[in-house]
């Protein structure tokens, strides 16, 4: 089976440039710990930038007001956010286009693509209380009923749900998953319910869906569910390895930063190989898994590959975030169990992808499944 080289596009070239820059200079570590505290737990500013900027619009059709790229121009800039641990509901929002785009209706698409292009917030509404990553199994129930669609049942992991637009919900509707579109409006404010989660940098929420109706013309296209629940694992899991090897470049930095100042009896802990012999597995780590990311970026459109390479990035993003934020935690000593040290929020960024649509482990399993038929 080949897959796509790491080789970047001009799109793509640009983007990252830009988008470092931005991201360093919007999001200093002091600011993203003083919106740890805030209560929507991002700049509502800052996302006006980004919007001006267009990224939101990059992976829409101009028929629909975007930029007429594709999810491979958005890895570059997810990335960035993740190595500057940029909050903001940029991811949400392009994984609900993605949603749209794969299994909207014509009408659905031509209402909320453009408005998602021009910066309104959209989310997804999945999880539930099993945990389960499979998206298909679904607990929430939607039944018709005198022309409108009643939800019932509550949904976890909804990130970023105070503050959008749009939220696109998995339920069971005759007796099978589906799609559907509620509104913000449709929401009323006791549904919500904050979450605490181990990334402070994001904000979750439990939505109950009790008492929630919708009109039939709300439900995605039935005969493209499986499609969209598909495009949505692929999008989500692409994104995530795109912060998460953002987040691996920022930590090996900070603590090679630390390893070269650091003194201990007398020399620099840098110079010794218990520390060198992990930094360099991590460094390698991290290439690895980006040169991943990159393959995945290019290749997730095409048939069966697609998924192959987008499980490999997670995969392997999991494993080099996770080892890269621990050995820095363990090298700062007694520092690095801190809420002060900066590992720590990386650490936890960490631990959060790896709990939504799937593990490295969970990831391995799928991989093996799709190899071995």
């Amino acid at each position: 089976m080949e897959f796509a080289g790491i080789g970047y596009s001009e799109e793509q070239i640009q983007l990252l440039d830009v988008a470092s820059e931005f991201c360093r200079d919007k999001s200093p570590i002091a600011k993203v710990r003083a919106l740890l505290e805030s209560e929507t737990g991002f700049d509502a500013e800052v996302w006006k930038e980004i919007v001006e900027l267009g990224w939101p619009a990059i992976a829409i059709p101009e028929a629909q007001r975007g930029v007429g790229l594709s999810l491979a121009e958005v890895v570059p800039v997810v990335e960035q956010m993740g190595r500057n641990l940029l909050a903001s509901p940029f991811v949400s929002t392009i994984v609900t286009q993605q949603a749209l785009l794969a299994g909207a209706t014509a009408e659905q698409q031509g209402e909320w693509l453009p408005r998602l292009a021009a910066g309104e917030i959209g989310t997804l509404a999945l999880g539930e209380a099993h945990g389960d990553w499979d998206l298909a199994n679904v607990t929430a129930l939607a039944t018709r009923a005198e022309g409108t669609i009643r939800l019932s049942g509550t949904k976890h992991f909804v990130l970023w749900a105070d503050s959008a637009a749009l939220v696109v919900v998995s339920v069971q509707l005759d007796g099978k998953p589906a799609l559907v579109l509620v509104e913000k409006s449709a929401i009323p404010a006791e549904a919500l319910r904050r979450e605490t989660i181990v990334d402070e940098s994001k904000r979750s929420f439990a939505l109950s869906l009790d008492g929630i109706s919708v009109s039939e013309n709300a439900v995605l296209d039935a005969s493209r569910t499986s499609a969209a629940l598909a495009q949505i694992e692929l999008a989500a899991n692409l994104l995530q390895s795109a912060e998460m090897c953002g987040g691996s470049q920022a930590v090996i930095d900070y603590t090679l930063d630390y390893l070269r100042t650091r003194k201990q009896f007398g020399k620099l802990i840098g110079e010794y190989q218990a520390l060198k012999h992990p930094m360099v597995d991590a460094y390698v780590g991290y290439e690895k898994a980006r040169t991943h990311l990159y393959s995945a970026a290019h290749s997730i459109s095409d048939q069966g590959r697609g998924e192959v390479a987008v499980r490999m990035a997670k995969a392997a993003a999991d494993g080099a975030y996770s080892f890269a934020a621990d050995r820095a935690i363990q090298f700062h000593g007694g520092f690095g169990f801190t809420h002060d040290c900066d590992a720590g929020l990386h650490r936890r960024a960490a631990i959060f992808h790896a709990s939504q649509y799937g593990d490295a482990a969970w990831h391995r399993k799928k991989l093996a499944d799709l190899l071995l038929v």
